[in-house]
């Protein structure tokens, strides 16, 4: 089977949206012509170039057409790939805690990984090296909201916000709370404290 028909062959058992890396086809020990392979997909529509090395497998639908990953799933998945820790900051924490309702074009994302951009159209993914103690923290929606808390600033916290953290802190487990709060600054911790 030739290097084209080897490619093509590990994209056709992907699932449709599924994110694809170059890497994924190291196995071929041919970095030119599977380069020349996908994209050769690319120009026929099965794979979508997302950024350099970067694919996805488009997904379609009856009702908006072709659906493309979001670029949050794009930093998931590079962050498995390059087994990273990876935690959102700032506006997009904020967006997903339901803070704000703008989506931010540039995530920025803290990670024990490579600091990096990516481009991807009009948005970027920046991965910023941090501490492992900010990575430490256990919960899903309490590592959000002390990232939230730092974006909003300290005495800066309005009513409405603060009650919409405290609804999102009441399905986060007890124990995992308090965890998370020994680790965030004293003014968050005492934010986060009032949902116990």
């Amino acid at each position: 089977m030739s290097i084209d028909d080897q490619v093509e062959h590990i994209v056709n058992k992907r699932k449709a949206g599924t994110i694809l890396f170059s890497e994924d086809f190291q196995e071929l020990n041919n970095s030119g012509a599977v380069k020349v392979a996908l994209h050769r997909l690319v120009n026929r529509g099965n794979l979508r170039r997302l950024a350099r090395g970067i694919y996805a497998k488009p997904k379609f639908s009856d009702l908006v057409g072709e659906i493309l990953p979001t670029t949050e799933e794009i930093a998931v998945a590079i962050a498995k790939r390059d087994k990273a820790r990876i935690l959102p900051t700032g506006s997009f924490a904020m967006h997903v805690l339901g803070l704000t309702t703008q989506i931010p074009l540039k995530l920025v994302y803290l990670t024990d990984g490579s600091p990096r951009k990516i481009t991807i159209g009009k948005r970027t993914i920046q991965f910023k090296k941090t501490t492992p103690k900010n990575l430490a923290l256990k919960g899903d929606i309490s590592k959000l909201v002390v990232q939230a808390l730092k974006e909003i600033g300290k005495g800066k916290v309005t009513n409405n916000e603060l009650v919409q953290i405290m609804n999102v802190l009441k399905k986060e487990d007890r124990k995992t709370l308090k965890h998370d709060m020994s680790l965030a600054p004293q003014w968050v911790a005492e934010i986060m404290s009032k949902s116990i």
